[in-house]
């Protein structure tokens, strides 16, 4: 069954002409320091045009870490996007030709003062795929030795250790609700599942 499935999601995401959106017109109406905002007109297969609003993104990494009792440590920030504390997986965003593996060790150690002895990448989270590029690869990290958190300026953090599998209900309770948090979650308890 499972190469059956892997052939019908290969199958899937091969190029399709029949859906395929040809852009003809990038417009740049706003850029941040963060993302920029883009009006794209779009030729569709039918022959018809279409206008998209995109939002472009650097991308980021997020760090499931797991110490030696099963617990992942969680870091507790108010959203203003959200109006609401959140609990989230440290995180952030890409730096200037930084990759991924490198941003997700030093926001693990900025945010919580955790450095990691390994790091495997767990998952690849398009947040929003509908309307932006933004993409965070998260990283399950182990092997963790402590030390002093030195989060950026202006970001108000802290961290929370609560057993993994206590995270997932949690998950699955609509309590943790950020995209990169609940994936990474759930594809961790997956992966320490089969070790």
């Amino acid at each position: 069954m499972r190469e059956e499935s892997l052939t019908a999601i290969r199958a899937a995401l091969e190029p399709d002409q029949r859906f395929y959106e040809d852009v003809v017109a990038d417009d740049l109406t706003w850029q941040g320091n963060i993302f920029s905002a883009h009006l794209l007109d779009v030729a569709l297969s039918d022959g018809s045009l279409g206008k998209r609003e995109i939002v472009r993104h650097c991308g980021g990494a997020g760090v499931v870490a797991v110490d030696d009792e099963g617990r992942v440590c969680l870091v507790r920030q108010y959203r203003v996007a959200a109006g609401r504390m959140t609990v989230e997986i440290p995180a952030g965003k890409l730096d200037a030709s930084e990759g991924a593996e490198i941003c997700a060790a030093r926001e693990l150690a900025e945010e919580t003062g955790l450095h990691a002895g390994r790091l495997e990448h767990l998952v690849s989270d398009c947040g929003s795929i509908g309307f932006t590029d933004e993409h965070t690869e998260v990283f399950l990290a182990r092997d963790l030795v402590a030390g002093e958190a030195d989060p950026d300026e202006g970001e108000f953090i802290s961290a929370l250790w609560i057993p993994l599998d206590d995270a997932v209900d949690f998950v699955l309770a609509g309590l943790i609700k950020d995209g990169k948090t609940v994936a990474g979650l759930l594809a961790a308890k997956v992966v320490l599942d089969r070790c």
